[in-house]
């Protein structure tokens, strides 16, 4: 079975992966960076507490370089670990406004705010290395421009007296143009922890726990860089703690994403759990297992129904066509070339290839089945759909029926009637004619009653026109033994269900009367828990059965076509009771 989809094939992150010295190379050229900046820290004539600036900085630099290199690895394709790599690099380039050297320490001062401008753009870009929104880009574009151009133009100002690249001595201009650069940056890091912090709202980020904790983590040092460029503008005393915390919460923010990675490769390996969950019995539901082994609860399942051309849930419901949207992104499993099941996750889960390779993998025969299931399941959808609109098309042609018996054959044979006891009460009728003509009456009479007891069995008019009590009690009117009878119902009810329970207690009743030699009878119906509850009871010889006799499989099929049940039994020392239990919907 293929397990994905075209263009999700895993063997492009082999073929595109970094030589693998090529990545240690970089990394040695991180540590190599690393003692640089102690050295410079160490030998600097104007760095105070040399050896906790190195350690700060070093807290900084190589965790991004690390993690970068790491993610750079794994997922040649995106972006995002160059990017923690440049981070990195570009913290380590700043140390070198430490050096005693002027050129030196006028690079590290041009490159002073560029960390500050690749983390917002790391943390914006976070997970593919893309800034996927016009803001995003808009702040760090504003961010990249603020940083460097506002450094040169402090520099040619003398904000450092004496520098390689003063043009103007104008310390006054140049410490108003920093003003501007740390409020206006830290404006930017605030917006940008604003868009994190709408990212992080999303039902789709806050299903994903260790994306949350990252987002919350990235969101935080943006917080404190722009927390720690407004206390160096206002001088604040709090300023070096402020800087300490800033600098252990920036460090922090790639270990979080090295234990998201270590989460994903645990994920990777417990695949064998996931094949356990999927044998066992009874077998736990499809969705929740892959939701669980994707480590993505918001993930949902769908399946294709070629006989249907539609795309429907585990219930066999149609559902709309699983499509890619904002943080969301599709996989379609294939077999044979022909879809099974597509998954709808969260779109940080695209560069999981090898997790969802993996995954889709050893569940590949629980979708076909979780197909077969549901394809079952619309059947019975569709069945139960055709089963009601038999009844309903039945019933209205009761009605139909009913209604032209009333309104056609009864009222002329009452006019009928009318008629012939006009002509008996005749002075010039002889009393022969009138001893016929009132035989005849009677046979009428007989007759109709025969023709109103046909249209009550073909459809009660008095149940449309008065409701379901009104209705049972002409029933026990008319009840072959003597009837206890207890209605509890509050106003009409829907009409399919008032149909069905007059037609449970009609035709017990008939069967009382015919089969059950019973002296007396009762009836009992009540609403309890959205249902109707209807129950005959009655003290016959019993042995009624679903089973034997039309008459009650097919009150068996009318109960239960509109998801109702009805059952029937002789309980111990005679009789028979009925029970329908009919849902109020």
């Amino acid at each position: 079975m293929a397990a994905s989809a075209p263009g999700l094939s895993a063997s492009t992150d082999v073929a595109g992966s970094p030589r693998l010295g090529a990545l240690w190379a970089i990394g040695a050229a991180g540590a190599l960076a690393a003692v640089g900046s102690v050295g410079l820290a160490l030998t600097s004539d104007h760095v105070v507490r040399p050896v906790l600036q190195a350690v700060l900085i070093n807290w900084i630099t190589l965790p991004f370089i690390v993690s970068g290199l790491i993610a750079w690895r794994r997922r040649p394709e995106n972006r995002f670990g160059k990017l923690m790599v440049l981070a990195g690099f570009a913290g380590g380039l700043s140390t070198l406004q430490w050096s005693n050297a002027a050129w030196s320490v006028a690079i590290g001062n041009v490159v002073d705010l560029m960390p500050p401008a690749l983390f917002l753009h790391v943390f914006l870009a976070f997970p593919t290395g893309r800034l996927v929104g016009r803001p995003e880009r808009l702040l760090v574009v504003a961010a990249y421009l603020v940083a460097v151009v506002l450094q040169v133009v402090k520099l040619v100002l003398g904000v450092n007296p004496g520098g390689p690249l003063e043009l103007f001595a104008q310390a006054e201009a140049a410490a108003r143009v920093e003003t501007v650069q740390l409020l206006t940056i830290s404006v930017l890091l605030v917006a940008g922890m604003i868009l994190l912090g709408v990212r992080r709202r999303g039902v789709t980020w806050s299903t994903r726990r260790p994306l949350a904790l990252l987002v919350d983590a990235f969101s935080l040092g943006l917080l404190m860089l722009a927390l720690l460029f407004v206390a160096g503008v206002f001088a604040w005393p709090v300023l070096e703690t402020i800087r300490h915390v800033t600098f252990a919460v920036l460090g922090l923010a790639p270990i979080v994403f090295l234990l998201g990675l270590l989460d994903a490769r645990l994920a990777r390996s417990d695949i064998g759990a996931v094949l356990v969950q999927l044998r066992a019995e009874p077998a736990p539901d499809l969705r929740t297992v892959l939701a669980r082994a994707l480590h993505d609860p918001s993930l949902t399942l769908a399946y294709w129904l070629p006989q249907f051309d539609s795309w429907v849930d585990g219930a066999g419901l149609p559902i709309a066509p699983p499509q890619r949207s904002p943080g969301r992104a599709t996989r379609v499993v294939y077999a044979s070339g022909t879809p099974v099941a597509a998954l709808l996750f969260d779109s940080s889960l695209e560069d999981e290839h090898e997790l969802l390779d993996a995954v889709t993998a050893a569940t590949g025969i629980a979708m076909e089945n979780g197909r077969l299931q549901a394809e079952l399941r619309a059947r019975l959808q569709e069945l139960e759909g055709s089963r009601q609109r038999v009844l309903e098309a039945e019933q209205r042609e009761r009605q139909r029926l009913e209604r032209n018996l009333h309104d056609g054959a009864q009222q002329r044979l009452v006019a009928l009637s009318l008629e012939l006891g006009l002509l008996g009460d005749s002075p010039a009728t002889g009393s022969t004619v009138r001893t016929r003509l009132a035989e005849a009456r009677r046979e009428l009479a007989t007759s109709l009653e025969e023709l109103r007891d046909v249209a009550r069995g073909i459809h009660p008019a008095v149940l449309s026109g008065h409701g379901l009590e009104v209705a049972l009690e002409s029933l026990a009117a008319r009840s072959p033994v003597p009837l206890r009878m207890s209605v509890e119902v509050d106003g009409r009810l829907p009409e399919q269900v008032e149909v069905a329970a007059y037609y449970v207690v009609c035709e017990s009743l008939t069967n009382v009367g015919k089969h059950a030699h019973a002296l007396s009878a009762g009836v009992r119906v009540a609403t309890s828990a959205g249902q109707v509850v209807v129950e005959v009871v009655d003290d016959g010889v019993g042995g009624a059965d679903t089973e034997r006799g039309s008459g009650l499989r097919g009150l068996a099929d009318r109960v239960e076509a509109i998801g109702g049940q009805l059952r029937i039994w002789t309980p111990e020392g005679g009789g028979t009771r009925v029970r329908a239990e009919i849902p109020c919907r």
